[in-house]
């Protein structure tokens, strides 16, 4: 149904009337219908919940687990089916929308409404196929977000767990966890579920994934692209593109047959027929306008990313340009420029495209992806929609796109949307500043306890927070001990389940945690000495560490791993990636927000982090430290035997190493944590066995292990103390 600019205000009514014949018949054969359910047909999901729920605080384990189950593949099927009768009902009418007087407007035209009626009848039979009366009636703000926070699975998990189901309970702690990552009821039960025998790794599996592949895809596209891999970026940007388009397209269909809130009576009361169906339609499309930020939300986030698809766009153009697909690369840049029209570099790798190209003929016949450039036309049609109804009909509306044009917006309110998005643009600006504050609660400067220890560089000179460079911490007989050891008893892939080259494959990785070498020397394969040493020396940078951030707690090791770093011999030519990407240790950084989200597979625990370098016989394998975009280097510190780098492992101190193209760099790498619950227990296990040999260890108090929380809501986590019976964890392995 076209809607022109100059359209009459009583031709705009009746389009919003022919939407509102479309729902209100929806909604009121809906207010006639029971809410039992039907034999053979799909239930209601809310009531199958609700009696879930009611059975699991009766202990009754199997009856909630069997109804809450039924409860989340009941809503699954309940939404495709809106899907699939949305899919089978497009055309029906559509033969009624070609005899439209979209010239004149006619307000006598009533074929707009005919094909409203056509569509309607349609979508109530097919759902009326598969769906009881009760199924097809909205469910309450509430239940909804018991679903949209994964509650249902944090029922599940201790469900299973008391009915001995282990590994359905890990897979339902991990499907609540992905959406809920600050819940440290369940972070601890997992916890427990990795150190349980006969607990898979595989059994952590996210069971509402299928519902984000965009993210999958988004995560894939970004790891090609920070090893350089731009054949494969390509693709994973292209599916990122073509399931976003995808999700968005099925949200804005449940928007339309989930149905639409009806004015309050008080209100409705005042309004004509016209004023109620532009209501309807109003609220319909800023639904599905919200869909955008739906999308653009990854679970377990209160937020979107901001311009999501052009952003998307954006590392599509360039992973094309890397690969030597310039048509391609032309193709999605003018699709980018249609959300950014005037954006500079844009325009100016469009002149760039041209002359490479061999002439403007050739670039010029290139135009922007069809489904791109539908999106876009449909987004700016509804959006001055949308303001109309807020200039006119008083109607509240967000836009969720920064790049809406301000031609869009009407001249009465331009003004305000400027100063909104001035303040926008402050409040993001001042995010950013934000962002470099360290709440780690360690603060840099304090004394160094060692004799011999220099600081070499400090906050200062590396240009951050929380940052300390420390020479003199080994000898080069210590050095050259330790790396004798690590030539001796290192393994390939140790710590990445044997994948020799985990994170480039043009180097080798080898690593030997303290506990192993403590086996090797009791098998007589190394030296005892040596192994001590390796134990030592920990303690050591623990020490400095401890008195130079000026720890407020004790600091409890968290994982030990001495690591080397070879290039592979003739697969140097032509290098441009990094011997470990850009990274922080405790979060997942996110450069184009310059978020760092605390959620797996990060090591949230982590508080400190250091390294301990033991020789510079080799090219390059540079630290270095970056801006939030990881991209701008802000510091970079050249290895040395007895040279220890420290630094607070948060969203501060994002850092890489550059590729290691000669020779064999080694390393000790160490993290420290505050909390004893998550020290590292095979260097506990590693001192009790050089106890029992007579030698002196560092005793700690042992803990047992406690059966998986249960944790009753995903909505009250944040304040729960926790728990003094929770478990042992065992150090996870990454790298420095």
């Amino acid at each position: 149904m076209a809607l022109l600019l100059k359209t009459s205000s009583v031709y705009v009514a009746l389009c919003f009337g022919a939407l509102y014949s479309l729902l209100s018949s929806k909604a009121s054969a809906a207010s006639r219908v029971s809410t039992g359910s039907t034999s053979g047909l799909l239930p209601s999901y809310d009531v199958l919940y609700y009696m879930g729920v009611r059975a699991y605080f009766k202990e009754e384990w199997e009856k909630s687990a069997e109804l809450i189950e039924k409860s989340i593949s009941t809503r699954e099927k309940i939404l495709r089916t809106r899907l699939e009768c949305h899919h089978n009902c497009v055309a029906a009418g559509h033969d009624r929308l070609e005899k439209l007087d979209t010239e004149k407007g006619s307000v006598w035209d009533l074929w707009a409404v005919d094909w409203a009626q056509q569509k309607a009848e349609c979508v109530r039979f097919c759902l009326s196929t598969t769906l009881s009366p009760a199924a097809q009636l909205p469910v309450s703000s509430d239940i909804q977000y018991e679903f949209d926070t994964r509650n249902p699975y944090n029922f599940l998990q201790v469900t299973y767990y008391k009915l001995g189901k282990v590994q359905r309970a890990v897979s339902a702690a991990q499907t609540f966890f992905v959406a809920n990552p600050s819940h440290l009821e369940m972070r601890n039960n997992i916890e427990k579920y990795k150190r349980m025998p006969g607990v898979k790794e595989e059994a952590f599996e996210d069971r509402e994934r299928d519902w984000h592949k965009h993210w999958a895809h988004y995560d894939a596209a970004l790891l090609a692209e920070s090893a350089a891999d731009w054949a494969h970026a390509v693709d994973g940007w292209k599916k990122c593109v073509n399931e976003t388009l995808r999700q968005t397209e099925d949200c804005r269909v449940q928007c339309e047959l989930e149905g639409q809130g009806i004015p309050e009576a008080e209100t409705a009361s005042n309004m004509g027929v016209f004023e109620k169906a532009a209501a309807l339609s109003l609220n319909l499309l800023s639904c599905q306008q919200s869909c955008v930020s739906i999308v653009a939300t990854r679970p377990g986030r209160i937020s979107p990313m901001e311009d999501f698809l052009p952003t998307v766009l954006e590392h599509l153009h360039i992973a094309q340009f890397k690969a030597g697909d310039l048509s391609g690369a032309v193709q999605t840049l003018r699709s980018l420029l249609l959300f950014h029209p005037l954006d500079a570099d844009s325009l100016s790798n469009l002149q760039l495209y041209f002359e490479t190209l061999g002439g403007d003929t050739e670039a010029q016949g290139i135009q922007p992806t069809q489904e791109i450039s539908s999106y876009v036309t449909r987004a700016l049609l509804e959006k001055k929609l949308l303001y109309f109804g807020v200039e006119n009909l008083n109607f509240n509306f967000t836009d969720p796109d920064l790049w809406t044009p301000e031609e869009v917006v009407p001249e009465s309110l331009r003004e305000a949307w400027r100063l909104e998005r001035e303040k926008l643009n402050e409040k993001l600006m001042a995010g950013e500043k934000e962002v470099e504050l360290d709440d780690s609660g360690f603060y840099a400067g304090g004394s160094v306890p060692l004799t011999g220890v220099t600081i070499t560089m400090d906050d200062a000179s590396l240009n951050g927070t929380n940052r300390v460079v420390l020479d003199g911490v080994l000898t080069q007989s210590e050095c050259d001990k330790v790396l004798h050891l690590a030539t001796t008893a290192a393994s390939l892939g140790d710590g990445y389940r044997g994948r020799r080259s985990p994170h480039t494959p043009h180097e080798k990785f080898e690593g030997l945690t303290v506990l192993r070498a403590l086996k090797l020397a009791q098998d007589g394969f190394v030296n005892q000495s040596d192994a001590r040493l390796l134990h030592e020396i920990g303690e050591r940078v623990r020490t400095l560490l401890h008195s130079y951030f000026r720890s407020p707690s004790a600091l409890y090791f968290s994982f030990t791993h001495l690591v080397c770093r070879s290039a592979i011999t003739g697969k140097q030519e032509g290098r441009l990636d990094l011997s470990h990407p850009v990274h922080v240790d405790n979060c997942l950084l996110e450069p184009e927000t310059r978020q760092c989200w605390r959620e797996p597979p990060a090591f949230t625990h982590r508080d400190l982090s250091a390294l301990l370098y033991l020789n510079d016989d080799f090219e390059g394998g540079d630290l270095f430290f970056t801006d939030r975009d990881a991209k701008t280097v802000t510091a970079k510190v050249k290895p040395q035997c007895g040279r220890v780098v420290g630094f607070s492992s948060g969203p501060v101190n994002p850092h890489g190493v550059t590729a290691v193209t000669a020779g064999r760099r080694c390393a000790l790498a160490l993290w420290f944590t505050k909390e004893k619950l998550h020290r590292d227990m095979e260097r506990e296990e590693a001192e009790t066995a050089w106890a029992k040999d007579g030698q002196s260890v560092t005793k700690q108090e042992k803990e047992e292990d406690s059966a998986p929380t249960p944790s009753r809501s995903g909505r009250s986590q944040g304040s729960k103390e926790r728990s003094k019976t929770r478990g042992r964890v065992v150090g996870g392995r990454d790298e420095l």
